[in-house]
């Protein structure tokens, strides 16, 4: 089989639509394209009825009691901020205290910066080498003051899995908001926000094959009942929580992406976990100074972040320019600093700096890694033959005891 340039590995960014999903969406922009806030005729009733299907299905994927605690938003970076401070300012009174991670997504960081101009007081916790957080540390850093814990789900550069029950358990008891940027994992990690003790959850559609500008925020209705302060004013759509004409071709997507994978996710996993197994064995059987980064076993069956000692993370991917990876998330891959996360997790700059992201999903082939893996293993070596401190290196020089002469 011939393989078709370029190959797209960089499913964490975005996953393309899935065909079924926009054969749902069509009818929704011509024929049934009423607002779902119009409630005098058949088109606004059509589409309203649309809108409260969907709340309903995507309720469902994510264990929720019902359709009902399903906000839609833009996606998940609106899900996020309504999330972080919306908690935060409705529950003020009873402390301004907020706890997060070093690694969450720029969302949540950005937000809680957002907080601390205004006088809340942000705690971020490290995790360890593995990229996973110690419940037990997210424990001690509890105090009276604290209304607010977001951790993700996933992390979207090295698929770090996080605890979410675990610490779910540590914030019930305390009667502590439990937010989880579950974008990166829904879908390919066990997430049951009932079962999981968790309060907000922020979803989006482009991340599970669904279309682009719609996402979600699951808002607890009870035990307890999680309130916000609306971050959008204007109509009162959606029980006061969001303002704004709803995305009804998108909202339809959306739920369709979701269906599809609560019935085929576990046999669509499995299959692309081989073939994340098969990428990285092709890769570190065939070169030495190779890193995994993150936890072998505690990730997203589809990441796989390798860093390449001694080749440059962007050299290397514009050797490969037919393959689309990542050095980063794609949120700040503009960036020249190293990422965050993996400085985060102890990795030293030169070895971040070598760091490539390989994302694979629902439309990968066995062709498509046998071919990435053969480009890489090719490139990487031209790079490292090029490299004076990889030569330095095999002659037994211990490069990290170099003293470099300042100019």
């Amino acid at each position: 089989m011939t393989v078709k340039l370029p190959i797209y590995m960089d499913y964490h960014a975005t996953t393309p639509m899935d065909p079924r999903v926009l054969k749902t969406m069509l009818p929704y922009f011509n024929d049934s394209f009423g607002n779902a806030a119009s409630r005098t005729h058949s088109f606004g009733w059509t589409a309203d009825a649309a809108v409260e299907k969907s709340r309903e299905t995507i309720a469902e994927f994510i264990g929720a009691k019902s359709g009902k605690e399903i906000v839609f938003t833009s996606g998940a970076t609106e899900s996020d901020n309504l999330a972080i401070k919306g908690a935060a300012e409705y529950y003020q009174s009873r402390g301004k205290h907020i706890i997060t991670t070093v690694i969450e997504h720029k969302a949540i960081h950005d937000s809680c910066k957002r907080l601390a101009k205004q006088g809340f007081d942000i705690t971020y916790l490290p995790v360890g080498e593995n990229g996973v957080l110690d419940p037990e540390v997210l424990r001690a850093a509890i105090t009276d003051q604290t209304i607010l814990v977001s951790v993700m789900l996933a992390n979207n550069e090295v698929g770090a899995i996080q605890p979410i029950a675990e610490i779910g358990k540590i914030t019930s008891e305390k009667k502590i908001v439990f937010h989880v940027d579950a974008v990166q994992g829904v879908g390919k990690t066990p997430f049951n926000v009932e079962e999981m003790n968790v309060d907000l959850a922020s979803i989006t559609a482009h991340k599970i094959y669904g279309p682009k500008g719609v996402g979600a925020l699951y808002v607890r209705r009870s035990k307890p009942r999680i309130r916000l302060v609306a971050q959008m004013d204007g109509g009162g759509h959606e029980r006061g929580n969001r303002s704004g004409t709803l995305n009804v071709p998108g909202i339809v997507g959306f739920a369709k992406a979701c269906e599809i994978m609560h019935h085929e996710g576990a046999e669509e996993n499995e299959r692309i976990l081989k073939l994340r197994n098969r990428l990285h064995a092709k890769i570190t059987d065939a070169l030495d100074e190779t890193k995994l980064n993150g936890d072998e076993k505690k990730r997203l069956i589809s990441n796989l972040n390798v860093s390449f000692a001694f080749v440059e993370g962007e050299a290397l991917m514009m050797a490969i320019k037919d393959v689309a990876v990542s050095s980063g998330s794609a949120c700040t891959s503009a960036s020249l600093e190293p990422s965050y996360v993996l400085r985060a997790m102890g990795l030293d700059e030169d070895l971040a700096h070598s760091s490539i992201r390989f994302g694979l999903g629902r439309f990968t082939t066995e062709e498509e890694v046998d071919y990435v893996a053969d480009l890489v293993i090719k490139k990487v070596k031209v790079l490292r033959d090029m490299s004076p401190l990889y030569e330095m290196f095999q002659e037994g020089i211990d490069i990290k005891s170099i003293e470099w002469a300042a100019h």
